[in-house]
């Protein structure tokens, strides 16, 4: 589950952060999440549109920065509730890069999205976006690619992402 504090307030907001990386304003078409097995890392990917382009973007949320590796950081935001957040490229992220290799191999979901008010939870939100894995066949060692540009092809198994109005692979495997 991914525990959403309904009453948070977030600085800068997902919005700014996603008009900061992609460069300009961008209309959020919807968003999904992983469970880091670890407890650890937020794990949240959203499907945006900026002009004509449709985009793919994952960020980790983590309470500390990361010491070591190759994860290029966004941001640092203030969450209310959380206190000081080091926001991460998720593509970039080795969490959130298991994350989706789990999921394209069907062992992973997305996360329910758990609404917490005052310590206790108070109901659950349905994501705005559904995903589901295209079945294919796996070679030993293939690596999880995370797909930044909507609409390129994947071959093999591949996690699939639906929105109102849209569907795209979002992550496949690759030798």
């Amino acid at each position: 589950m991914a525990i959403v504090h309904s009453s948070s307030t977030i600085r800068p907001t997902k919005p700014e952060l996603l008009e900061a990386v992609l460069g300009g304003p961008v209309e959020v078409l919807g968003s999904y999440r992983f469970d880091d097995p670890a407890g650890e890392v937020g794990v949240e990917a959203f499907v945006v549109r900026r002009g004509a382009q449709l985009q793919h973007v994952v960020f980790t949320y983590r309470g500390a920065p990361l010491e070591v590796g190759d994860a290029r950081l966004v941001s640092t935001m203030e969450h209310s509730e959380l206190g000081q957040r080091w926001v991460y490229d998720g593509t970039t992220d080795p969490v959130a890069v298991d994350c989706f290799r789990r999921a394209v191999l069907g062992e992973q979901d997305q996360a329910i999205l758990e609404l917490w008010e005052d310590g206790r939870m108070v109901g659950t939100r349905e994501p705005t976006v559904r995903l589901i894995v295209r079945a294919g066949a796996t070679a030993d060692g293939a690596t999880v690619r995370i797909v930044r540009n909507l609409g390129d092809a994947a071959t093999g198994p591949a996690l699939v992402a639906s929105w109102t109005g849209g569907e795209a692979v979002v992550a496949g495997l690759s030798d």
